[in-house]
């Protein structure tokens, strides 16, 4: 793919501009513009709601790219197979939750019953957690159970039965991510960014940094979902 063809004008989605540049997502989270569950609408509108000028980013973008170009299929995910990309989200990103939200659950219990009386903060964090964890459980083996083998299922079989149910399903998911995307937001907020405070401790510094991870592991799992994979059904 040439440089002709990953242009960025300020009209284009912003979803569209990170799945032809991938590395334009570390640009994206660096500057809070949501790229995967917000990502359907115009850069410039997302540019103008974060109060950054279009012209600027753009030149950005294309630097980025001069410097980073997209040179294989294997840096671009919107290049591989259905199976390939749902082995992807399974291995690495499934995975990555199942390994992490209960190490991140105990350091945000301990954070909270150490330093719950600083403010009401912290309370909510734990609460807000609490659901987004049994929440992104519950949405992986959801996905692995019914609606990953129905996508393999249709790409070998092409059944129109299967295509309904699996267009059903993807919307349900597709609610799922928003509302995931909306705790995530929340905690940032409450975090203000996950910045800890000055007297923060080594495990307080700690849960705030593996949440930002989280954040950005997440947002790029449900990008290659809504913005790469599920479009295809």
């Amino acid at each position: 793919m040439g440089m002709a063809d990953l242009a960025f004008k300020a009209e284009d989605m912003v979803r569209d501009v990170v799945v032809r540049f991938p590395k334009s997502s570390d640009y994206f989270r660096s500057h809070r513009i949501d790229f995967c569950c917000g990502g359907n609408r115009p850069l410039n509108e997302a540019l103008e709601e974060r109060g950054l000028n279009t012209e600027e980013v753009l030149k950005d973008l294309h630097k980025l790219l001069n410097d980073h170009p997209v040179t294989e299929d294997h840096d671009n995910h919107a290049a591989w197979s259905s199976n390939d990309l749902i082995a992807y989200v399974v291995n690495k990103h499934h995975a990555y939750l199942r390994e992490e939200l209960p190490l991140i659950e105990q350091n945000v219990k301990k954070v909270y019953r150490v330093h719950g009386q600083e403010g009401d903060h912290l309370a909510e964090i734990h609460r807000l957690f609490g659901i987004l964890k049994t929440d992104l459980l519950e949405h992986t083996e959801k996905e692995e159970a019914n609606v990953f083998p129905k996508m393999i299922n249709w790409e070998s079989a092409k059944e129109a039965e299967t295509l309904t149910k699996l267009r059903s399903s993807i919307s349900e998911l597709e609610a799922e991510h928003d509302s995931a995307g909306d705790i995530l937001k929340e905690i940032r907020k409450l975090t203000e960014d996950f910045t800890p405070p000055a007297h923060a401790c080594t495990t307080y510094r700690m849960t705030y940094s593996r949440l930002e991870e989280l954040e950005a592991m997440t947002f790029q799992h449900v990008h290659i979902e809504n913005n790469i994979l599920f479009p295809r059904y």
